[in-house]
C-alpha cells in the first residue's frame, strides 16, 4: 500500500510540474530589426502599458533615470558606427537610459547591458554617448511604450520612442557611403585570399580539379601575409592527392610548426599523422 501511494505521489508532482500555468506578460518582449542604408540595427525591450495610469511625468517621473521600458534592460545594437548629434557611437550593444524631462530628454547609451532596471550602481565610465531630445506631444495615444526606426533614409534615420501622448526622436547616421566604396573597391580588386582558399577547398573536398586547387591554394598563401596554418595543411592535402608525396610532407611541417605556435592540438595531430603517413 505504501509502495502505491509513493508511486501515486510521483505521478502527482511530475505532472504538476508539467502543467504549468502559462500567463501573459503585463510588458511583453519585443525585438526589432531595421536595415538603415548598410548597418543593422536591433532593438530588444519589454512593453510596458499605461493601463489606464498618467504615465509621463508621473508613473515615470520627470528629472529621474529610467530604465526606458521594464524588467531586463532596453538595448540597441548597431553593426557600424553611427553618428548620434554630432558624436560617434562605436559599433556594439547599448542598453538605453533616459532621463525626461517636460521640455527635455536626455538619453544614454550605456555600454553595460545586463541589468534588471537600472544599474545599482552608475558608472560613467560605461557611458559610450550622452545626447539630448525635445519631446513632442502627438495627438493619438499609445497605450504601450513603443520603441522605433522611423524616417528612414540611406544614410539616416530616426530611433523615436513613444508613450501616452508624448514622442522623442533621436536621429543617427550612419556610414552608407563608406560602406558602399568600400564594397565596391574590394569587388572591383578582384577575389581576396579567402576566396582564393574557399574554392581551392571546395575543390578538393568535392574531388574537383585538382591541378586548379593547387593554383588557388598557392594564390591564397601569396596574397594572405600571415600564412596560416590551415592553408598550409589545404596545400599539403593537395600536393599528396596529386602525388606529391615529399612536398606534401615540406608543406605539413610549416603547417606544424605553424599550428604549434597558435596551440591549435588538432592541426598539431593532424600534421603528425600526415607526416608519418606520407613519409613511409
Amino acid at each position: 500500500m505504501k509502495k502505491l501511494i509513493f508511486i501515486l505521489a510521483m505521478i502527482i508532482a511530475n505532472y504538476a510540474i508539467e502543467a504549468q500555468i502559462k500567463t501573459p506578460q503585463l510588458s511583453p518582449k519585443e525585438t526589432l530589426t531595421q536595415v538603415v542604408g548598410l548597418t543593422d540595427v536591433e532593438i530588444n525591450y519589454s512593453r510596458p502599458g499605461a493601463r489606464g495610469r498618467a504615465v509621463i511625468g508621473n508613473l515615470v517621473p520627470y528629472g529621474k533615470l529610467w530604465r526606458t521600458g521594464a524588467n531586463e534592460n532596453s538595448t540597441i545594437s548597431f553593426s557600424d558606427d553611427v553618428i548620434i548629434d554630432g558624436k560617434t557611437l562605436a559599433k556594439g550593444k547599448y542598453a538605453i537610459f533616459t532621463t525626461p524631462k517636460a521640455d527635455n530628454w536626455e538619453i544614454v547609451f550605456y555600454s553595460k547591458t545586463d541589468n534588471w532596471g537600472n544599474p545599482p550602481n552608475w558608472d560613467e565610465a560605461n557611458v559610450a554617448l550622452r545626447t539630448n531630445a525635445i519631446p513632442e506631444m502627438i495627438d493619438r495615444k499609445i497605450e504601450n511604450f513603443t520603441i522605433g526606426i522611423a524616417s528612414i533614409d540611406t544614410n539616416f534615420a530616426y530611433l523615436e520612442l513613444s508613450w501616452e501622448n508624448t514622442l522623442v526622436a533621436i536621429k543617427f547616421e550612419v556610414p552608407t557611403h563608406k560602406n558602399t566604396m568600400a564594397s565596391i573597391d574590394k569587388t572591383l580588386a578582384g577575389p581576396g585570399a579567402g576566396d582564393y582558399f574557399s574554392s581551392a577547398q571546395y575543390l578538393f573536398q568535392s574531388n574537383g580539379d585538382i591541378v586548379k586547387a593547387r593554383t588557388y591554394v598557392d594564390k591564397a598563401l601569396e596574397m594572405n601575409t600571415n600564412k596560416p596554418y590551415y592553408y598550409f595543411r589545404l596545400k599539403s592535402l593537395i600536393q599528396a592527392k596529386q602525388g606529391d608525396k615529399k612536398g606534401a610532407v615540406e608543406t605539413a611541417k610549416i603547417s606544424l610548426a605553424a599550428a604549434e605556435i597558435a596551440k591549435n592540438q588538432d592541426y598539431v595531430k593532424m600534421n603528425k599523422e600526415s607526416i608519418a603517413e606520407w613519409s613511409k
